[in-house]
């Protein structure tokens, strides 16, 4: 595998790029408008199946030539036209598995190292298919592209996801702040309530034990004024009593 550069459909960009899994020629230096392709031909469109397109192309459309620009020359790196055989397949794993070591790829769960660094193998792996027959490499391209669609579509819907995730937390916790404070001003309105109350209560056991002590106080009066009454009534009796007496004997 060659030293190289960033993702092959990357346009161009300032400074060497990455190492990639796929395999590219040696750079060369190029004028940075030239539109061209190895032999003096324009940049190829992807050509159809029934056309028979020559290897050339089809890898050229497949994985486009990456360029950057470095100590003020522009480069340009055209994928490797050169067959693979069963130890390029053998090292391309081995490859794989020491750039996931060597990154730090996450072995499980979303990981953009681990994705990236497959992506590589996958595109190496297009190449290498190509090279053998056109047809394959076009139909992998579109298997490729069809993949790439649909982790884009999920990779849309996992951040609207989040972000409504977020809103919806932002709004819970705007929602919960504002209860904490209802539950604040309500504990206090409860102390207050409580407090009143125990006021209340106590005001009316006060009232309550001067009722029964002015009841007490009264029956007390009544009690005395008529054991008074019965008294003088009585001595009244015995007052009448003595006089009739000395009537009754003359």
């Amino acid at each position: 595998m060659s030293s190289a550069s960033v993702p092959a459909n990357r346009p161009q960009s300032q400074g060497p790029p990455r190492e990639t899994l796929v395999l590219y020629d040696q750079p060369f230096e190029s004028h940075p408008t030239d539109d061209f392709v190895r032999g003096g031909k324009r940049k190829p469109q992807v050509p159809a199946l029934e056309t028979k397109p020559n290897i050339q192309d089809v890898l050229n459309a497949i994985l486009p030539p990456r360029e950057w620009d470095q100590d003020g020359k522009h480069y340009v790196q055209y994928v490797s036209h050169h067959e693979s055989s069963r130890d390029d397949v053998a090292n391309l794993q081995k490859l794989l598995d020491e750039r996931l070591l060597a990154r730090q790829a996450r072995e499980s769960g979303i990981c953009p190292i681990r994705e990236e660094l497959h992506a590589q193998c996958f595109d190496e792996i297009i190449r290498q298919v190509t090279i053998d027959c056109a047809e394959r490499g076009l139909l992998l391209m579109r298997v490729r592209d069809e993949l790439k669609m649909t982790i884009a579509a999920y990779q849309t819907l996992y951040q609207s996801s989040v972000t409504f995730g977020m809103r919806k937390q932002i709004q819970s916790e705007q929602g919960k702040n504002d209860l904490e404070s209802r539950v604040g001003e309500l504990e206090k309105r409860k102390a207050e309530l409580q407090d009143k109350q125990v006021e209340l209560n106590n005001k009316l056991e006060a009232i309550e034990r001067r009722i029964q002590e002015t009841k007490a106080l009264e029956e007390a009066r009544r009690k005395a004024e008529l054991d008074f009454l019965q008294h003088q009534n009585s001595h009244l009796d015995a007052f009448l009593a003595s006089l009739e007496t000395p009537n009754q004997q003359k």
